[in-house]
């Protein structure tokens, strides 16, 4: 009977993991490669805002102090505070009316973009003949000129065709330079699209047109969202295409006038970086109240 309990407490501790009598039971380590990978991915994930964060408060910071305080210690400790600066950017620059510009050149751009896209790219995703592939590849191949090289065209163009110093000029250049890029964007999400939703459309008596109208165009709002997202900020924070194609400086963008205030052999950050925060403040504001519909927008496209 002893010899009986003592083999079965033996076998009981065997299957316990009993120091001495078992294998002991592991312990699972504190740092696995998947663990590794994740505090790098964090580590490397606070360093990049850092980095893209000091810059915008080093601007706010030097925006808000006096000159002299920037000249005394350009890096160092601010000590005194102003609003005086963005007061002084604010007149200089004509924000009122230079904003109104910038948003009519971009609020009619963005629409003109959109609508040629999307009714271009439509039969480009469908029709699958040989034309139809050299003029997309042709879209493809207009993503990658540069606008410094068409300027001089472009301005001997709006020269003879009256358009120099106009916002028609303005709105007809930004449409041409980003139409391959809503081409590529609506081409390449409508191929995604299945056919079914068409025949069915086509079956009910709808034609061509009606079928995009109807059945494509609500299910392009993911791309759009995008779209606009990327061709909004080009537009807005774009020098070049005002500051050649606008002499009357009451049509001139803010980021034109604010890009006055830079001089050639000095530049005081106390009165340029108060006109370039004021530039972007109503893009951001904009961006700040539709943020839930883009994202909503850029998220449909996953559940389509």
């Amino acid at each position: 009977m002893t010899s009986q309990l003592s083999a079965t407490a033996r076998e009981t501790g065997h299957r316990a993991g009993t120091p001495g009598q078992g294998v002991a039971p592991r312990t699972p380590s504190r740092w696995t490669p998947r663990r590794l990978a994740g505090g790098l991915g964090t580590a490397l994930l606070c360093l990049g805002t850092v980095l893209f964060v000091l810059p915008f408060l080093f601007t706010v910071v030097t925006s808000l102090r006096t000159a002299a305080d920037v000249a005394r210690s350009p890096l160092g400790i601010p000590h005194s505070f102003t609003l005086k600066n963005f007061s002084d950017a604010f007149s200089q620059i004509h924000y009122g009316p230079s904003t109104l510009n910038t948003l009519l050149i971009t609020g009619l751009s963005c629409v003109c973009i959109t609508a040629l896209g999307s009714l271009a790219g439509y039969p480009l995703a469908r029709i699958t003949a040989g034309w139809s592939t050299a003029v997309y590849r042709l879209f493809i191949l207009g993503t990658s000129i540069p606008v410094f090289v068409v300027v001089a065209p472009l301005y001997l163009l709006m020269r003879d065709m009256n358009l120099l110093d106009t916002y028609a000029g303005v709105v007809f250049i930004y449409t041409a330079i980003n139409l391959p890029l809503a081409v590529f964007f609506y081409t390449s999400f409508i191929r995604s699209v299945p056919t079914d939703l068409e025949e069915a459309a086509a079956l009910d008596g709808c034609g061509a047109f009606r079928t995009f109208f109807v059945v494509i165009l609500p299910l392009l709002r993911p791309v759009t969202s995008t779209l606009l997202t990327f061709v909004a900020l080009q537009i807005w924070n774009d020098l070049l295409v005002p500051l050649v194609f606008l002499q009357d400086p009451g049509k001139r963008t803010v980021m034109v006038n604010a890009y006055s205030f830079i001089d050639p052999h000095t530049v005081q950050p106390t009165t340029l970086f108060p006109a370039a925060l004021l530039g972007v403040l109503p893009l951001l504001v904009i961006f700040m109240f539709f943020q839930r519909q883009v994202v909503a927008g850029m998220s449909a496209g996953a559940v389509k």
